[in-house]
């Protein structure tokens, strides 16, 4: 009996050195690149790859912007009436989660002006 017990704790202890390892292994995005969360930001996903633990960090000036966390319909029509969660540091960072999370700026016009991004994390 004490065999299997061994061999289970190396089975769980393997497992958790997988997760800690790809958890360690997350990459940081600055949203926008030189430029920032500014707009037309919507294309800049584009050929990365994102997967879930990585981190978005959106650099903007929150006296004129913010990071809103909306629903896909919220993303297609830019409001931000139903967010789940709103940011206003100039410095935010956001892990992500698997599946797709979608980004606006509620700030009048500025969605519409493409500052929103969608963002695939498998």
């Amino acid at each position: 009996m004490t065999q299997g017990r061994g061999f289970s704790a190396i089975i769980v202890s393997l497992c958790v050195f997988l997760l800690l390892s790809d958890m360690a292994h997350a990459t940081t995005y600055v949203v926008g690149d030189d430029k920032g969360w500014a707009f037309n930001t919507s294309n800049w996903p584009g050929g990365k790859r994102f997967k879930a633990g990585d981190v978005l960090v959106f650099n903007y000036d929150p006296s004129n912007h913010d990071v809103t966390k909306v629903d896909v319909n919220g993303y297609q029509s830019c409001d931000s009436s139903k967010a789940s969660e709103k940011h206003r540091s100039g410095h935010d960072q956001i892990t992500l989660s698997s599946g797709t999370t979608y980004f606006i700026c509620s700030i009048p016009g500025h969605c519409q002006q493409g500052m929103k991004i969608a963002i695939h994390a498998s």
